[in-house]
């Protein structure tokens, strides 16, 4: 309730946030997530979005500060969902969660919390909204769950509905070496009793290990590989403009010839990729 109209209730939530950082240090914990379910309306009549990034801002400001001033040894991680419980949530995205940290005083205390079901209720594309998330080094954190697009937030078991979108996914977290929380917010069916509830849980590991192995086989297939190799070659030496610029490069650039027929016309077989890998997660290579 960071952005409620109300300073007295603003006030109470930052108390009780205090306090469960008190307690969350007490018993160890290094990271504190934020999923802000109450910051949003139902009607933009009642509150000025731009108000409300502020008083946001300003909460997060002071807990940072109130962290660093106590001693403690934390982190905040942001958890962005674009609607549910409130009709519109404020900073819906990863995106947009990365774009806000940038505006507070110790970004570097706080990073974010993507969460699968969370960007697939927006209808975005989960991994690429992690990769960004890592790029800018602020992946504190990640919920691991499945959701059909564009559906209230379901929470279904990790890979339940959207096994290849599950596989990229795990596919990158173990690329690039993710060595955070790989945390399961999800719910069995309603119809599980508690053996139920078990299988759903061991379900939830059991997968992410089982596309873990996927992805090592990925990596290691010879024919797949020889495919990304050949995708990726570089036919025209323009390996001389990585690392930035340079006057010389650019004028080296300015005097390339290209040939858009030649370019256009070389097929990049993306359907067979994606065929291979669809093979490869059927138990078929």
């Amino acid at each position: 309730a960071f952005t409620s109209n109300d300073p007295k209730v603003r006030a109470y939530a930052l108390q009780k946030t205090m306090r469960g950082i008190d307690l969350g240090v007490e018993v160890g914990a290094k990271l504190y997530v934020f999923w802000g379910g109450r910051e949003g309306t139902e009607t933009d009549s009642s509150k000025n979005p731009l108000d409300s990034s502020i008083r946001f801002r300003e909460a997060l400001n002071f807990l940072c500060d109130y962290v660093i001033d106590q001693g403690y040894d934390l982190r905040f991680a942001l958890e962005p969902k674009p609607n549910e419980p409130r009709s519109d949530l404020y900073l819906p995205t990863v995106g947009a969660m990365l774009g806000f940290i940038t505006t507070l005083d110790h970004p570097d205390m706080i990073g974010v919390n993507p969460e699968v079901a969370h960007e697939h209720m927006a209808g975005l594309n989960f991994l690429h909204a992690v990769a960004q998330a890592w790029d800018s080094g602020k992946l504190f954190h990640i919920d691991l769950n499945d959701q059909l697009f564009g559906r209230y937030d379901q929470d279904f078991r990790f890979g339940a509905v959207m096994i290849k979108q599950a596989f990229y996914l795990v596919k990158f977290l173990e690329d690039v070496g993710y060595q955070g929380s790989r945390h399961f917010d999800a719910h069995a069916y309603r119809t599980e009793d508690r053996e139920g509830v078990k299988a759903f849980a061991r379900g939830c590991m059991r997968t992410y290990l089982i596309l873990k192995e996927k992805a090592a086989r990925f990596n290691t297939d010879s024919e797949i590989q020889a495919l990304l190799a050949e995708i990726n070659k570089d036919e025209g030496n323009f390996g001389y403009l990585s690392g930035g610029y340079s006057n010389e490069k650019a004028t080296r650039l300015n005097g390339e010839s290209f040939d858009r027929q030649a370019i256009a016309s070389r097929g990049l077989a993306y359907e067979q990729l994606d065929q291979l890998t669809i093979e490869l997660l059927l138990g078929v290579r």
